[in-house]
């Protein structure tokens, strides 16, 4: 278990941890499971659709009791999803899955690996899911996966069928069977072989399941038993895979450590059939391999090792070593050189760092970083070298046992350094379901590593070692402690707009809010921004050179400039021109107490809605749920928003010093977050008091919910039942039940082309069963399906309002769909009809 905590300069597609910022070395316990695994050749290849699809109870022990190389390939980092941390959506919410991913990994000791493929929401069929993605291309990255990884058995966590429960869930069992099919043939993608040799694996199974009332296991399928306690991890493997999978915070994914064994189903989908095992006719150990030497001696470094003394194993390993060297199957040496050299650094307690005490540079400018190295063993290593990114140094200098060695030394950024960003994302996608890689050899990988290292030739005994150290940022946390994080490059300049988007009304002035940040010491002349539209100069001016580290600068677009553009909802763009050169970008920075710092750049542009947009509400208060922008929004189009906190519900002391008042009767609408039935654990002691507040004359606004792990049973005045139904067509057809019903007219008329443009879906968790009381407002559907009326409902209680909507606003509102934000504000208003 984990694996791959820091990077050797052999470069292999097989490192996990790009970002590991450390070389460290393992535990003594782990030293001794990487020599396990070093003895066995199968390797096994789980694949899945979206982070949390992994079945992470058989991976940990696949890893851990089967001391195998085991792979989890997602096919997407899970961008169409929400998230229950905060605000981001899309690209940004998968880098954060994406890392989840690799934390969760560090645990269950497994390696990740993704497709191009872009999550993009609910399908619910493969034909619905193969419309967004292109087949071919996907079916393409999972051989080049097989092709690099080489597994021997590759496992689907879903059949090709409607049992999958989700259209992006078959389709990875359908692009699985035909990669397996292909991956074995030399005309097919021969693109990859300038990289890659053909690899065909032994089978490809289907690990079959209970899930809720779905139940596709058989006593005639293939059975194994998991989840024994380990008492080097001190857990069974099923309690491991709990904390591992409770890594998916922003999926809100904490799952039961469950102690004891189970029993795994698999089902033959293609290859060769399994008759007792997973690894039937499967070349198990380097004796079958031809190579019973190096059984031998694993074998006698096994039964010896000493878990107080890792370091007495070094001249046996050391050995080992140069009859793995001597392998005439390059893949294979290269695969367990790799995982050897790790474990003789280990266990001679190797530890370097390349840190500095910033955590952002700019190419061209210099720092003064600091080498950390120590040794732990009796047996000198000897640092020889240091390469200093584009200058070396003679050192040899041999490391004292236990003694540390810290090297001062000022690098410069090359020039032509890349800005710290996912590769995935340095490029603007293909479409919106797959992304652009600018180099196809990064396919399959999590992360890129760094370009960016310093280089330590090492000589143990008399075997030579190159090893790989990241520039690093590190500091002190008084929380945390010691953090290391990889440095990240930024540009010398950004430029972003204040807010997210502006809301401008027909026949007005756009007035924007543009910041410049200075990254580095470098000083800069006249500047000159322009405020752009489709290659249109709009606005901008002359900026000159300014002291500090941030300029604000305020610009205004002529309301005749903005009445030429026809379009509701257009794309601002801002560049800032120095010395000739362009500065275009804008840092998104993601940071969460679980994650490393995620940082890529987005255009800085900005989205204006703009039209007849009519509001008639001035102050609301809001219930957070899972991550929501809005209550943004909200204060963008110029409304007074509070959070309401326990104590809004309970009120104070009156004047007199006697009785309470709560704080409700002064909102003209509350506002529920989305999912707040799952997130806010005090609801159940509020809706007493927003009932009152109703029953009064409020206007209450509900945002959806799911049945998942909620704080009130009963969420409407009247009984409504919360079903999995939802339209995904962003598209679909939506008929007004009662086109004169004051929501949809007041303040706004809504039309059907207030529901054109809406992104990903219409909504989710549609009720499917509500009280008379309740009048739907909306019928709509997807395509071949029945006519769903759940999208909205609308009660009247005592003189006020409750409204439920799963209408995905949450998604639409940040895209600036200016439809979507009337129907909104018309539901605000309510009351004030």
């Amino acid at each position: 278990m984990f694996k791959k905590v820091f990077t050797l300069f052999i470069i292999s597609f097989y490192t996990v941890f790009c970002s590991a910022q450390q070389v460290r070395p393992l535990k003594s316990s782990e030293i001794y499971r990487e020599l396990k695994t070093l003895k066995n050749l199968p390797k096994v290849l789980y694949l899945a659709a979206h982070p949390d699809d992994e079945n992470t109870g058989l991976l940990s022990w696949l890893v851990n009791d089967q001391n195998l190389e085991t792979g989890y390939l997602s096919l997407t980092r899970g961008d169409g999803g929400q998230n229950l941390l905060g605000t981001e959506q899309g690209a940004a919410l998968g880098l954060i899955r994406t890392h989840e991913l690799l934390e969760a990994r560090k645990l269950d000791g497994a390696q990740q690996f993704f497709t191009r493929a872009i999550d993009f929401g609910f399908s619910k069929n493969t034909t619905d899911t193969f419309k967004q993605w292109d087949e071919n291309s996907i079916i393409a990255d999972v051989v080049w996966v097989i092709r690099k990884f080489r597994p021997d058995v590759i496992i689907c966590r879903f059949p090709p069928t409607a049992a999958a429960g989700h259209g992006q869930h078959a389709a990875s069992a359908v692009v699985a069977e035909k990669a397996f099919q292909l991956a074995g043939d030399k005309t097919a993608f021969p693109n990859q072989l300038k990289y890659l040799k053909v690899w065909q694996p032994k089978r490809i199974l289907w690990n079959t399941f209970r899930f809720g009332s779905v139940n596709t296991t058989a006593e005639n399928q293939l059975k194994i038993t998991v989840g024994q306690y380990d008492p080097q991890l001190g857990m069974g493997y099923g309690e491991l895979a709990g904390i591992s999978r409770s890594l998916h915070k922003s999926q809100g994914a904490g799952t039961q450590s469950v102690a004891g064994v189970k029993t795994e189903y698999f089902s033959h989908v293609a290859g060769e059939p399994a008759k007792a095992n997973l690894f039937d006719g499967i070349s198990k150990t380097w004796t079958q391999e031809g190579s019973p030497d190096i059984d031998q001696s694993l074998d006698k470094i096994i039964s010896d090792f000493n878990f107080n003394h890792p370091e007495n194993s070094l001249p046996a390993l050391l050995a080992l070593r140069k009859k793995v060297m001597a392998l005439k199957d390059s893949d294979l040496k290269k695969d367990k050189i790799k995982s050897l050299d790790q474990i003789i650094l280990s266990c001679a307690g190797f530890m370097g760092e390349m840190i500095t005490n910033q955590p952002e540079a700019v190419a061209g400018n210099q720092y003064n970083f600091r080498l950390n190295v120590i040794s732990r063993a009796e047996n000198p290593v000897v640092l020889e070298n240091v390469k200093w990114l584009n200058t070396s140094e003679n050192i040899n200098r041999k490391l004292s046992k236990d003694s540390l060695i810290i090297i001062q030394h000022d690098i410069q950024i090359p020039e032509d350094a890349a800005l710290t960003e996912p590769y995935w994302l340095a490029k603007p996608a293909v479409n919106a379901a797959t992304f652009s890689v600018p180099n196809d050899t990064l396919i399959g990988l999590p992360e890129t590593e760094s370009p960016l290292n310093v280089l330590l030739d090492l000589k143990i005994g008399s075997e030579k070692f190159q090893v790989k150290l990241p520039l690093s940022f590190k500091k002190l946390d008084p929380v945390r402690g010691d953090v290391v994080e990889p440095l990240r490059i930024v540009p010398a300049l950004e430029v972003k707009f204040i807010q997210p988007l502006y809301l401008v009304k027909e026949n007005e002035d756009l007035k924007v809010s543009l910041q410049v940040k200075v990254n580095s010491d470098r000083p800069f002349r006249n500047g000159k921004v322009n405020l752009m539209y489709n290659g249109e100069r709009l606005s901008g001016g002359d900026l000159q050179s300014f002291n500090g580290k941030y300029v604000t600068v305020d610009y205004t677009i002529a309301k005749t400039k903005l009445a030429s553009i026809p379009s509701n909802r257009l794309q601002l763009d801002a560049d800032f021109v120095v010395d000739g050169r362009p500065y275009n970008k804008k840092q998104v920075l993601i940071q969460y107490p679980h994650l490393p710092s995620l940082q890529y750049f987005a255009p800085a542009s900005v989205t204006i809605m703009k039209g007849d947009i009519q509001l008639n509400v001035k102050k609301v208060g809001y219930i957070e749920g899972a991550g929501d922008f809005i209550p943004e929004f909200l204060r963008m189009a110029g409304i007074q928003v509070e959070v309401l906190k326990d104590e809004d519900f309970y009120g104070k002391a009156d004047e007199s010093g006697s009785g309470t008042q709560n704080k409700l009767s002064q909102y003209d609408a509350i506002v529920m977050g989305v999912r707040a039935n799952n997130t806010e654990k005090n609801l159940g002691r509020w809706m007493p008091f927003l009932w009152a507040y109703v029953k009064a004359g409020g206007n209450l606004v509900m945002q959806y919910n799911t049945n998942q792990d909620v704080t009130v049973d009963q969420l409407g005045i009247y009984n409504f039942r919360i079903a999995n139904k939802r339209v995904t067509e962003e598209n679909a057809d939506v008929s007004f039940l009662n086109p004169n019903h004051k929501l949809l007219n007041f303040p706004n008329k809504i039309t059907q082309n207030d529901f054109n443009g809406w992104v990903q879906e219409r909504g989710a968790y549609f009720p499917d069963q509500w009280d008379a009381a309740y009048e739907p407002l909306f019928e709509m559907h997807d395509t071949g399906e029945e006519p769903l009326k759940g999208s909205t409902l609308y009660a009247k209680y005592g003189k006020g309002n409750f409204i439920y909507t799963p209408l995905a606003f949450f998604r639409q509102l940040p895209a600036g769909n200016v439809g979507a934000a009337r129907l909104f504000l018309n539901f605000l208003s309510a009351q004030k009809n």
